[in-house]
C-alpha cells in the first residue's frame, strides 16, 4: 500500500469522519483502553474519545498534503500513536512520523532486513528483555545488559536492531502508548572496549530515534552497576539529551535500595534484589519471534520511494558524521581518563 494511493483516496476534509466509509481496506479502529487509561489519557495526553478519529483524519490529511510521497502507513492506530506521543499537537505529531520514516531511511544498517528472526542471536544472548510484571503505573520494564554483548560476535548496531524491535512490539499496545514505558540498563562488566563502540555518530542516532523518531513516552532511565567508565558514556550521550529526558536518568551504582525506591522489588528478577525469580528471557524472547509476520505484514506498509525524501530530515548526512568524528577524537580522552 503506497503513501500515494492512500493519499489519492482520502477527502483533504479535517472534519470528515465519513472518510473511513470509502476505504474497505482500512482497518476501522476499536478503542482497547479502560475506563480509567480513558480518563489518563484525557488528563495527560489531551486525548478526547469525541474528538479522536477527527484528530487522525486531521493528521492524515497533513500528511497527505504536506508529504505525499513519504509511504507511510495511514490507519488510524498506526497514526493515533503519533498523536498520542505528541499529546495531540497536530504539527509536532506530523514531524514525528516524518522523523520516524527519516530515521529508517538515514540508517539501513539497522533498518535493512529488520525482522525478529534476523536479531535471534542478540536476544538468546539476553542483551535486551522486557520484565513479565508491569510497574505500579501500568509501565512495561525494558532491561538492557550491554555485558551480555560479545562485540566479536556482531556489531553494536544488531543490538540496536533488537531494541528496536523490542520497542515496535511494546507500541503495538494501546496501555504502552498511554503509560510509556521505564528503562532499565546494567552496566555491570562494562569496559573500556566495550564502551568505545559507542562512539558519539552511533550515540547521536539512537538519541535521535527514541527522543524524535519514536512514538514512545520513556518514563524513566534506571542505571545500575555502571562503573566509572559510564562517566565518559554519559558525558558523550548528555550533549543530546533534551532536559526533560535528561532528568529521568537515575544513577543508582550499585544500590539496590536506591533502585527499589523507583521500581518496587516485587516486580523485579532476583539478580537486581527481587521477589519475581530468576531473570528469565525466554518467554518475551518466543513473544517476539512469534511476531515475524505481524512485523512483515506492518513494515511492508511503510514503503520508501526512491526518487522523493522528507524535507524536515533529522540526521543530515556527511556533516554530522564529521561533527561526530570530530567529537570523537575529543571523547577518547575523556574514556581513558574515567577508566
Amino acid at each position: 500500500m503506497s503513501g500515494d494511493s492512500d493519499c489519492t483516496r482520502t477527502s483533504p476534509s479535517a472534519g470528515s469522519l465519513s472518510d473511513n466509509e470509502f476505504l474497505p481496506d482500512r482497518p476501522k479502529y476499536v478503542c482497547s483502553l479502560s475506563p480509567d487509561l480513558i480518563t489518563k489519557a484525557r488528563e495527560e495526553l489531551q486525548e478526547k474519545p469525541e474528538w479522536r478519529l477527527r484528530d487522525v483524519q486531521a493528521l492524515r490529511d497533513m500528511v497527505c498534503k504536506d508529504y505525499p510521497s513519504l509511504g507511510t502507513c495511514l490507519d488510524d492506530a498506526f497514526l493515533l500513536r503519533f498523536l498520542r506521543a505528541r499529546k495531540f499537537d497536530y504539527d509536532r505529531a506530523l514531524q514525528l512520523l516524518v522523523n520516524y520514516h527519516t530515521c529508517r531511511r538515514s540508517w539501513p544498517e539497522v533498518f535493512n532486513n529488520l525482522k525478529p528472526s534476523a536479531i535471534k542471536p542478540v536476544l538468546e544472548s539476553g542483551f535486551v528483555t522486557v520484565l513479565p510484571c508491569l510497574d505500579p503505573e501500568g509501565r512495561h520494564i525494558v532491561c538492557i545488559r550491554p555485558d551480555r554483548w560479545t562485540p566479536s560476535n556482531y556489531p553494536i548496531t544488531e543490538n540496536i536492531r533488537a531494541i528496536y524491535l523490542t520497542l515496535e512490539k511494546l507500541i503495538q499496545s494501546e496501555e504502552t502508548q498511554v503509560n510509556g514505558i521505564v528503562i532499565l540498563a546494567d552496566y555491570k562488566g562494562v569496559s573500556l572496549s566495550k564502551a568505545s563502540h559507542f562512539g558519539p555518530f552511533v550515540a547521536k542516532k539512537v538519541i535521535g530515534i527514541l527522543q524524535d523518531g519514536f512514538p514512545i513516552r520513556i518514563k524513566a532511565v534506571n542505571i545500575i552497576n555502571e562503573p566509572r567508565i559510564f562517566k565518559g558514556i554519559f558525558a558523550i550521550i548528555k550533549p543530546f539529551l533534551k532536559e526533560k529526558i535528561a532528568n529521568r536518568f537515575f544513577l543508582h551504582g550499585c544500590d539496590l535500595n536506591s533502585l527499589h525506591q523507583n521500581i518496587p522489588p516485587v516486580i523485579l528478577p532476583e539478580e537486581y534484589g527481587g521477589t519475581s525469580g530468576k531473570l528469565d528471557i525466554s518467554a518475551w524472547n518466543e513473544l517476539l519471534l512469534a511476531s515475524e509476520e505481524d512485523f512483515l505484514h506492518d513494515f511492508s506498509q511503510l514503503v520508501l520511494p526512491c526518487d522523493s525524501s522528507p524535507q524536515d530530515v533529522l540526521v543530515s548526512g556527511d556533516a554530522d558524521e564529521k561533527q561526530c568524528d570530530d567529537s570523537l577524537r575529543g571523547m577518547k580522552p575523556q574514556l581513558y581518563y574515567c577508566y
